[in-house]
């Protein structure tokens, strides 16, 4: 028999392991999916991939799990940051959510000289990645970062990593990533604010040396829409797809 529940643990998972709950994931399988013991749960960590395990213990406040087998081995994503402005509170977990699906290994909120937003909720965006990892399947949960300014990420940017400049400026231009852009190096996207970049912001990001400016498509795109329209074209040229 199958797991039909997929469920995110801090814990180590292997042969035999003893998986203990904490109060609100013993609520979960056994209050609300009214699960007991010998019931089949499948268990990753974004370490040691996923396992079907089985109920030992269920009770209201804490239960027990222990790994029976591994279903599937870590999968692990392309090493792609994703770099985005927050906006509108329930849009922002969207643009995680759909990250988080899509193969994004790091999530940076940043904070452009045009952003409406100056402040997030890290944990409560860390727990939307973890729920789409659960609900696509996923092995691996990207980390979302604290918010960050814009500027400060670019004065320490890595020489080796690549950047794709979604500029709204650009819009109509026939701009495509390559496929031989420097396929096997790490990259990161850059979505813009609902507002767009600043003339200076834009002028150092034309100007960055890893910087690959592109369009996305002749049309203006909420942010939100952006960022999985960027997703799709990365991953399509330079990605696992």
């Amino acid at each position: 028999m199958s797991a039909k529940v997929r469920l995110y643990v801090e814990h180590p998972l292997g042969a035999g392991q003893s998986v203990p709950l904490d109060r609100d994931q013993a609520h979960y399988l056994f209050g609300v999916m009214r699960m007991g013991v010998g019931a089949k749960v499948a268990l990753f960590n974004g370490r040691d991939g996923e396992w079907t395990c089985d109920v030992v213990e269920a009770g209201k406040r804490a239960g027990l799990l222990s790994c029976a087998s591994q279903a599937k081995p870590l999968q692990m994503p392309p090493d792609l940051w994703l770099l985005f402005a927050p906006i509108k509170k329930a849009r922002t977990d969207f643009i995680v959510e759909k990250a988080a699906e899509m193969g994004a290994a790091r999530i940076l909120p940043v904070q452009t000289e045009f952003t409406n937003s100056d402040r997030i909720r890290q944990d409560r965006l860390q727990a939307h990645a973890v729920e789409a990892a659960e609900q696509c399947g996923g092995t691996y949960v990207p980390d979302v970062a604290e918010l960050q300014k814009l500027g400060r990420v670019l004065d320490h940017w890595p020489s080796d990593r690549q950047l794709m400049f979604c500029d709204e400026a650009e819009v109509g231009n026939a701009l495509e990533l390559a496929a031989d852009a420097h396929p096997d190096a790490p990259w990161a996207i850059l979505i813009g604010p609902e507002g767009g970049f600043s003339e200076n912001e834009r002028k150092r990001l034309h100007g960055l040396a890893q910087s690959h400016v592109v369009s996305l498509g002749p049309r203006i795109l909420r942010a939100d829409t952006a960022a999985v329209a960027a997703m799709t074209l990365w991953q399509k040229n330079l990605g696992d797809w």
